[in-house]
């Protein structure tokens, strides 16, 4: 096989499943959500925070509330309020997660079927250029 056509396989590869990646929400997750940005205006963000990781592949995923979509962003498919995800770091997820909320440790979780990708993750207001969690 040559190399282009090779390169043709791996670009169909890379993008099957592409612009898709959905959100289960819990209960506990949602009524939360809903609670901390009460009265305000706003969209869900899934980031994959690489600051102070070392290097672009060690990240966190962190749960933002920012005022609104960028060029960037991509919606993920969900069963409650609208989530965003950056398109370039998808590949950091799985196509299919559960946020969650557990009380007694007071965080959200985000979740797959095959791992943890943050067990105590919390929610950071970004909008008007604030960062409160």
């Amino acid at each position: 096989m040559q190399e282009s056509q090779l390169r043709a396989k791996l670009e169909v590869c890379c993008r099957k499943g592409a612009d898709k990646v959905e959100i289960t929400m819990t209960e506990a997750a949602m009524k939360m959500m809903a609670a901390r940005t009460e009265g305000k205006q706003g969209i869900f963000k899934l980031k994959y925070d690489t600051d102070d990781c070392g290097c672009a592949v060690n990240g966190v995923a962190m749960l933002w509330f920012v005022d609104e979509a960028e060029k960037k962003d991509m919606e993920a498919v969900t069963n409650g309020p609208r989530v965003l995800v950056e398109k370039a770091k998808e590949i950091f997820f799985d196509e299919k997660m559960i946020i969650d909320y557990v009380e007694k440790t007071g965080c959200f979780q985000l979740k797959s079927r095959n791992q943890y990708f943050n067990p105590c993750m919390s929610l950071v207001d970004m909008t008007d250029g604030q960062a409160e969690e």
